[in-house]
């Protein structure tokens, strides 16, 4: 069994996360990257392609898109992916740029949900299409689609692309069945392609029990992922890959799974124009590696250790920065949080007065909604995360 709890020392490796630090000390709880080494799995696998002291072009065997095919239908009983419907790319941003690229003009609306994750706006932007937002709405503490508002956003003729993100980046939900289902069903009467980032697919927090509503009744249930593809027929595309659940961002791995023939051509198309058609070795073999039975084992260890510390920050932010207020995370290792102070000031203050370095809500939502909350990311070893909210908290009461 890996021990979660082993500090490893990330500095000088030329780490986004904490080579962009101000100095050694800082806590980082911000992008999406865990502190955590990947599956011992992955590791021997890469190893030993190491050794063999070539790295030049790859070709990408059949054995890879089995082995999705396989860890989808095992792991999340999406059952009938077939081979002809997968396309690999560097990653589920280039992946969704490409795709956006693929089924829109510009000038087009696309819509998606908000607060979103930050990425979402840039590729809209960059393929000269306008966003059109939803804005979640939060009751009892848990984020909700106004379907009412969606209902009208599709039916704006401009809205050609619904961007979905599941599970939802930055507010921890899982959608349910009937939300996705529903989703779905609203962009097929209206004609607004679905576009599927499910790259957080694999963290659901098993622990926590949600109410949710559903015909006018309340049932208590367990988050669940489901794959947008296997709850609705509307058109779509989906982005997997395994680069956050098994923390190889920087493989650069990620597949596309599109039934549509004409759409699937226009989307390989754009990959290509967009120079993004072309993966290395190591991705291809880690992926191979990290869809395995000792893969799933390490997963379901890792899971238990982020919602265990998902237990602790709630608990600790209860006790010592009352002020605060944790939404329930459902997926994802990325606590959204209420906060009192305007975000990007107290993220400021945070970062040069107590070396913690966490995101501004203002990412995620350009409205003053994005004010209101940060984002912390968990995957962490315990002790920096309890070292990081100890700052904090100190900073708070000085």
């Amino acid at each position: 069994m890996q021990s979660f709890d082993k500090i490893v020392n990330r500095r000088g490796t030329n780490c986004y996360k904490y080579d962009a630090m101000p100095n050694d000390d800082t806590i980082a709880l911000w992008v999406a990257d865990m502190d955590f080494e990947t599956a011992p799995c992955v590791q021997r696998a890469l190893m030993k392609r190491v050794e063999h002291g070539c790295y030049g072009y790859t070709r990408v065997p059949e054995t890879f898109y089995q082995a999705t095919i396989d860890w989808f239908a095992r792991r999340h009983g999406w059952h009938g992916i077939k081979r002809e419907w997968m396309l690999y790319t560097s990653g589920v941003v280039p992946a969704v740029s490409a795709i956006i690229k693929a089924v829109t003009e510009p000038g087009d609306k696309v819509l998606t949900l908000t607060p979103a994750y930050n990425c979402f706006y840039s590729s809209i932007k960059n393929n000269g299409c306008s966003l059109e937002a939803c804005v979640l709405r939060r009751i009892d503490n848990r984020y909700e689609v106004d379907l009412d508002a969606f209902e009208a956003a599709c039916a704006d003729d401009s809205v050609k692309v619904f961007l979905l993100c599941n599970p939802h980046n930055p507010t921890g939900r899982v959608w349910t069945q009937e939300e996705l289902h529903c989703m779905g069903e609203t962009c097929k009467r209206h004609g607004v392609f679905v576009i599927a980032d499910e790259i957080h697919c694999e963290f659901v927090n098993r622990n926590l029990m949600r109410n949710a509503i559903h015909g006018g009744s309340m049932n208590e249930m367990h988050p669940a992922y489901h794959p947008f593809m296997a709850v609705s027929d509307a058109p779509c595309v989906v982005c997997l890959s395994p680069s956050k659940a098994f923390n190889i961002a920087g493989l650069q791995i990620a597949n596309i799974i599109i039934k549509d023939d004409s759409i699937r051509r226009r989307v390989d198309r754009a990959i290509n124009i967009n120079e993004v058609c072309d993966v290395n070795p190591f991705g291809v073999i880690a992926l191979e590696a990290a869809y395995t039975d000792e893969g799933e084992q390490w997963l379901r260890e890792l899971n238990s250790y982020i919602y265990a510390n998902y237990d602790f920050a709630s608990e600790y932010i209860a006790e010592h920065i009352p002020q605060w207020q944790t939404i329930p995370l459902e997926g994802t290792y990325l606590m959204w949080v209420r906060v009192q102070e305007d975000a990007d000031e107290l993220c400021g203050r945070l970062l040069r007065n107590a070396n913690v370095y966490i995101n501004s809500g203002t990412m995620y939502d350009h409205s003053s909604i994005g004010k209101q909350y940060i984002r912390l990311n968990l995957a962490t070893q315990r002790a920096r995360l309890e070292e990081g909210l100890r700052r904090i908290s100190e900073e708070l009461k000085a």
